[in-house]
């Protein structure tokens, strides 16, 4: 099955007619479909195929208990209506890169396995990678029994809903112990590689990020009939936080962004009692990151103090600067460099969105490659990357695997 075929039929499952996004939610009918997919790849490569305790696929060439693992792969959920290629690319490319290396008669020394972890955007419950954090030990059971979606469902309930035993989840030392090298390729979120003209790079760190919830507390009445001065309307500092925050990031050399709010009681002729607004923020360096985020917190507090609003910001996540292990990132770099002409280099760069990869980084080596995005976007159905470039990638991802892994 070559590349194109799996991606033909994995495009339309979780599509939006509406807004040709991806709504492909952990735990979902949409996820269902997308884990049929997965499993069903690896049954008609005659792979062996295992769920583990946290709800992540694996497809194993060769035996898992061998240890010292070469695994590849990605994520298959979305974000509200996400694009097509994050996540999804990693995953299919792994798939392809595995017949490239049968097709070449690669004798292997090491098992490979192709990884889908589970909800890795963190759409549903407001938590990123949350079957690898799960895995590395780095979200405790007890915090991931806590996670519950808009609509009130529990992880634990969606998890048996979908018909999996959320009893089982947890770390899981053993299984990471015998992988010696994870390499996840994935769409560019950005355009370094477009503007240097490369079709494929290395990651070399992912910027320190996290999410605040920021909660300002105020009182509800009707907007028609309070005088503006007697109002305690919690909206006013919350748009005001806003503007702050773009203007601290600014400062910084940074990015922060309020991308979702939720309001109660919601009503247009209502004055909200709760405005509550998330804020997504991330820089090249811890320092860097510290000051948005304080920035943004004390104008917050001014504002909430100056309109009479309670106001309560809580730290929901937080991913510290991840150095993927130089020693591998060198080794893709050889790899990937040996049949070029001289003086021309793999680019290597950084970027600040999330990943399983680096998730995993405290634990195993792990590394990244990227495939151009010709127009920089993502989480969003504008996310693109061309056939051509596609296809570099996954030669480029077989090139990888064949070194690390063959006799």
């Amino acid at each position: 099955m070559t590349f194109h075929s799996m991606w033909a039929e994995l495009l339309p499952i979780g599509r939006s007619s509406a807004s040709g996004g991806y709504r492909r939610f952990a735990w979902t009918g949409a996820d269902t479909d997308c884990r049929a997919w997965f499993r069903a790849q690896a049954e008609a490569r005659g792979l062996t195929y295992e769920l583990d305790r946290n709800g992540n696929q694996w497809a194993w060439l060769g035996d898992p208990a061998a240890g010292d693992a070469v695994v590849t792969g990605s994520h298959l959920d979305s974000v509200p209506d996400g694009g097509a290629f994050d996540g999804p690319l990693g995953v299919v490319s792994s798939f392809a890169a595995l017949d490239e290396l049968r097709n070449r008669g690669t004798e292997l020394a090491k098992p490979l396995a192709v990884v889908n972890f589970g909800d890795e955007e963190g759409a549903r419950f407001g938590l990123a990678c949350v079957g690898s954090r799960l895995t590395a030990g780095e979200l405790t059971v007890e915090q991931a029994h806590r996670l519950t979606d808009a609509d009130g469902v529990t992880l634990p309930r969606a998890m048996e809903r979908a018909g999996y035993d959320p009893d089982a989840i947890g770390p899981d030392p053993e299984r990471l112990a015998g992988i010696g090298a994870f390499v996840e390729l994935h769409v560019e979120q950005g355009r370094a590689l477009d503007l240097s003209g490369d079709r494929v790079g290395i990651a070399s760190a992912i910027w320190p990020h996290g999410r605040w919830r920021f909660d300002f507390r105020g009182e509800a009445n009707h907007a028609g009939t309070t005088r503006l001065a007697d109002r305690r309307d919690p909206m006013l500092p919350y748009a005001q936080t806003v503007l702050a925050a773009r203007r601290e990031a600014e400062l910084a050399g940074a990015v922060a962004t309020f991308g979702k709010i939720a309001v109660e009681p919601n009503g247009v002729n209502a004055i909200p009692s709760l405005v509550r607004g998330w804020l997504d923020s991330r820089a090249a360096d811890q320092s860097a990151l510290d000051t948005v985020v304080t920035g943004v917190e004390k104008a917050a507090r001014e504002y909430a103090q100056a309109h009479g609003i309670a106001l309560d910001v809580v730290r929901e996540s937080f991913t510290p600067v991840v150095e993927f292990e130089h020693a591998l990132r060198d080794e893709l770099a050889r790899i990937l460099g040996k049949d070029r002409d001289a003086g021309i280099r793999v680019p290597v760069l950084g970027t600040g969105a999330g990943h399983d990869a680096g998730i995993l980084s405290g634990r195993i080596p792990t590394a990244m490659l990227f495939v151009r995005n010709p127009t920089g976007v993502s989480h969003s159905p504008a996310e693109q990357a061309a056939e051509d470039d596609c296809e570099a990638g996954v030669t480029a991802l077989a090139d990888v695997l064949e070194g690390l892994a063959r006799r």
